[in-house]
């Protein structure tokens, strides 16, 4: 391609043409690519703007919701504190009126006292006076009289007691009056001091209150100016988005441009080979006559033309008759594939790669074949060996466990170790079947235990885990097992799960679990 716009090709040339070229097009793409680079950085910075104000809102607005709920959480505690001021006042008021009235009580008390003092005396007097009288009296003493002088004694005496008691508890009254007194002084000191903090810590919340309504007002100025930068960034973000999907409306149709200037050149390209093409085609026609006609008759094809030109008796119409023949004949052969060498090659390379891979696969098989038999030799022999072991030691455990009984394994294929099974046959004392689904409960549980025992003595392990398997077993049974137990444990260590008492019995260390409450 020249400067001019003029493509150059081999064997054609295009001038320029009434559309815009690509290199114009990629240079428009270029550039509007750049401008939604800028806008797109652009819209980024204003997003980023946007979410900083939207936080910095967020933020005020949870201190102006704060500032608001402790404003309220102080006017309640200033009620709360106002209603026990009332309170206290009045039970102030209530204990000031008892006292004075236990005072009162307290004062006509100790009147009675001594107005029964009073008579105490007179009644002490009047007894001395009798007693000098009988004295005096050389006659035999009245007994009325004498009554007398003492009921009215007795009479003195309990109204002592009366007021000695009324003293004692006007005494007691006064002394409890003077008690709850120093109580309601010191609580009236309290309340003071306690006013003089409710005054301190509400002039405190006044500040506070202060504080907050002017966070508040600053919030509120905030949120203006944020809800009025938002409202900005929203109109340019919208602005720059009309300009991004401009600006995309424009790459578009250039790439359109481009596509379609693609497709017309891509067309150009295709007519221009397919020239090509035609013109080598009809070369090689020419080249394989003229090797025809030099192989065929001998002679070159400058003597042919030299030499044998038509004369003026030519029958054009014979020779043109001629001509469809050969046409159709040489149609028949079909038509000169120029790639076929080219095919030739590719399809030889293909078929020599893939006898390769065959070869491979076919030498991959062999190994596989023969890791898969050494694999199954390993597993025929481990197995067989290990059934020997397990053969021979499962009767004599079993006998352990049953003492007189019998039992053996058997192999349900002996003839292919790689797929047998393994049945078992037990004979409990006393008992004639051999089917394990016919034993009960607890001799299936034995059973397995003597099989997995043979399994751990014919392949000994440092250590064992069983978790209840005794649970099934009555006492005699679990003594055996037991007894079982203690053989292993000479050359491997047990770690038994039980609530079973025997077996915690020959255990070396016991470990309790137990569950917190409330756990499920």
């Amino acid at each position: 391609m020249t400067k001019n716009g003029v493509l150059v090709g081999e064997g054609w040339v295009a001038a320029g043409t009434g559309q815009t070229s690509t290199v114009e097009v990629s240079a428009r793409i270029e550039v509007a690519k750049a401008e939604l680079a800028e806008a797109q950085q652009l819209l980024d910075e204003l997003a980023g703007t946007l979410e900083g104000a939207t936080v910095a809102a967020d933020e005020a607005r949870v201190s102006a919701a704060s500032a608001k709920a402790a404003l309220r959480e102080h006017d309640t505690e200033v009620e709360s504190w106002r209603r026990d001021r009332t309170r206290l006042v009045k039970q102030a008021e209530a204990n000031t009126t008892e006292h004075e009235r236990a005072a009162a009580r307290a004062t006509e008390a100790d009147a009675r006292l001594a107005q029964r003092r009073a008579e105490l005396e007179e009644t002490r007097d009047r007894l001395t006076r009798v007693d000098t009288d009988v004295a005096a009296s050389p006659e035999e003493p009245s007994t009325e009289q004498r009554d007398q002088a003492r009921s009215a004694l007795n009479h003195a005496k309990s109204l002592e007691m009366e007021a000695t008691l009324a003293s004692r508890t006007a005494q007691q009254r006064a002394e409890a009056e003077a008690g709850k007194g120093d109580a309601l002084r010191r609580q009236a000191e309290q309340e003071r001091l306690a006013k003089a903090r409710h005054e301190a810590a509400v002039a405190r919340r006044r500040a506070e209150g202060e504080l907050a309504r002017a966070v508040e007002k600053h919030a509120r100025d905030l949120a203006a100016r944020i809800d009025d930068a938002l409202a900005r960034a929203t109109a340019q973000r919208d602005d720059l988005n009309a300009q991004v999907n401009s600006l995309q409306s424009k790459v578009q149709q250039a790439r359109q441009q481009v596509n379609a200037t693609r497709q017309q050149l891509a067309r150009l390209t295709d007519s221009a080979h397919q020239s090509d093409i035609a013109r080598s085609q009809a070369q090689v026609r020419i080249d394989e006559a003229e090797a025809n006609i030099t192989s065929s008759l001998g002679i070159a094809v400058s003597d042919l033309l030299a030499g044998y030109t038509p004369g003026e008796d030519f029958d054009r119409e014979a020779e043109q008759a001629r001509l469809k023949q050969a046409e159709k004949d040489l149609r028949a052969l079909g038509k000169v594939n120029p790639l076929a060498l080219e095919e030739f090659k590719a399809l030889e390379e293909r078929y020599t790669f893939l006898s390769t891979q065959l070869d491979d696969v076919i030498q991959a098989r062999k190994d596989l074949t023969g890791v898969i038999e050494d694999v199954d030799a390993q597993i025929l022999q481990l197995f067989t060996d290990a059934w020997a072991d397990v053969e021979a030691e499962f009767p004599r455990v079993f006998q352990t466990l049953f003492p007189g009984g019998e039992a053996r394994l058997l192999l349900t294929e002996p003839d292919d170790m790689l797929a047998t099974g393994i049945e078992i046959e037990a004979r409990p004392p006393g008992k004639r079947v051999k089917r394990l689904s016919l034993l009960s409960g607890g001799e299936k549980s034995l059973t397995a235990l003597a099989f997995l025992v043979a399994i751990f003595r014919a392949r000994p392990s440092p250590f064992y885990v069983l978790d209840e398997v005794e649970a099934a077993l009555d006492d005699v049974n679990l003594r055996r097992l037991i007894a079982l137990l203690e053989e292993l444990r000479q050359d491997s260590q047990l770690i038994v799960i039980t609530h079973q008492k025997p077996t915690m019995d020959v255990a070396n260390v016991l470990y309790g679990v137990t569950m917190r409450g409330g756990t499920g």
